[in-house]
């Protein structure tokens, strides 16, 4: 069968489960297997970042070219996740690197831009108290020109960490500064892992001939969203630990302890192909990696995304297709409970699908044109589940 770019299929899990391959084994699928459902202006939206904002498009290729710089200077998502779901308002978030927070609202969507924060650091890993968005910046030492200029060096104040986005003012604000966990000069934290009870941080400090690492842990005495920089260092207990601690914090787990509603979602497909899945719970911490190895395949492994909401869970591959189970907020469960998996619009080469979430009814896949460490044009696609899935599937 043709080709089906312009087009989103939706197809049955034990009719299907090959079409992640990247032989584009969906091209092969009988066409009695496969409900195809025409792209349309009324069900689907693609979007494309600008230095300020976001604008639509009618495809990614079409966004003004972008000159490719590293991905860490880059205007593109980083980290998206659901907000846990609270009376059926199922709210979703998403930062995008040097500009500001994207909120998703069923079909609307918010930027909150914020040039003092965003305009030169690099951020990301979104996680949520208390179900308040909280992520990182830092400034990268390989890329970013500002962290050898002497304001910055003698600024202890501009070394930001961890940073609060308030949904009501839709404004973001520092709650911890890397000078409140080292007293090293010329640091940033570059990661961090929370597990729900302790952070665990990685710190990288610059100086002019060498750079180095070092590692703490630390735990809040109070709320951590009463914490100010101003404050942090007496609202927190930290001690220092190592590379191996922290390598252990954010390591890799073999895919065969990864949770049940995610090998339940990917059951069958799991042994044809694999991959490397980061798993996020709606609303919560850090998100764990998983790895599935298949036995004499030696492809490389495909990326991918996974969100466990209280009534669903989705998975979606870098190629685009998306796994889904359970039921979306107002809405019945598909299937019977069963999966379903979606093949988003095909992207064109050297452009993957990197980030998602489901604010309601409406998918937000992100994309992104992207070669080795570099990011060129980058945006995202909305797509009216109502229209495209649940209208055709009981």
């Amino acid at each position: 069968m043709k080709k089906l770019c312009n087009k989103l299929i939706i197809l049955l899990i034990p009719l299907c489960l090959v079409a992640c391959a990247k032989s584009q084994a969906s091209d092969n699928i009988p066409a009695q297997n496969v409900l195809s459902v025409e792209i349309t202006k009324k069900n689907h939206s693609w979007f494309y970042f600008t230095n300020i904002t976001f604008r639509q498009v009618d495809k990614p290729q079409n966004a003004p070219v972008q000159l490719p710089r590293p991905w860490t200077e880059a205007i593109h998502i980083t980290s998206a996740n659901n907000a846990a779901e609270q009376n059926g308002n199922a709210k979703a978030y998403a930062i995008v690197n040097r500009l500001g927070v994207l909120k998703f609202e069923g079909e609307a969507i918010f930027l909150s831009p914020d040039v003092t924060l965003f305009n030169d650091r690099t951020a990301g890993n979104l996680v949520f108290l208390n179900n308040v968005p909280v992520f990182s910046v830092y400034k990268s030492a390989f890329f970013n020109e500002t962290i050898d200029t002497p304001l910055y060096q003698k600024d202890s104040a501009s070394h930001l960490f961890l940073i609060q986005f308030d949904t009501n003012a839709k404004i973001s604000y520092p709650l911890i500064n890397c000078n409140n966990i080292t007293k090293k000069p010329n640091s940033e934290i570059t990661d961090f892992y929370w597990n729900g009870l302790e952070w665990c941080c990685s710190i990288k400090t610059a100086t002019e001939t060498k750079t180095d690492f070092s590692y703490v842990k630390f735990t809040p005495l109070i709320p951590l969203l009463s914490v100010s920089p101003a404050t942090a260092s007496s609202s927190i207990k930290s001690e220092e630990t190592d590379a191996e601690y922290f390598r252990k914090c954010c390591a890799q787990i073999d895919y065969k302890s990864a949770p049940e509603r995610i090998k339940k979602l990917l059951s069958g497909f799991d042994t044809k192909l694999p991959f490397i899945i980061e798993v996020k719970n709606a609303g919560g911490c850090s998100p764990r990696t998983y790895v599935n190895d298949v036995p004499e395949i030696t492809d490389k492994e495909l990326k991918a995304t996974a969100i466990l909401s209280q009534s669903w869970s989705a998975a979606l591959f870098e190629d685009g297709t998306l796994f889904l189970e359970g039921a979306l907020p107002g809405r019945h469960i598909l299937r019977s409970g069963m999966p379903v998996a979606m093949r988003l619009p095909k992207l064109p080469v050297g452009y993957v699908y990197t980030d998602f979430v489901i604010s309601g009814t409406t998918l937000y896949a992100a994309w992104e044109e992207s070669e080795f460490y570099k990011t060129g044009r980058t945006g995202f696609l909305q797509v009216n589940l109502d229209r495209t899935l649940y209208s055709r599937m009981i």
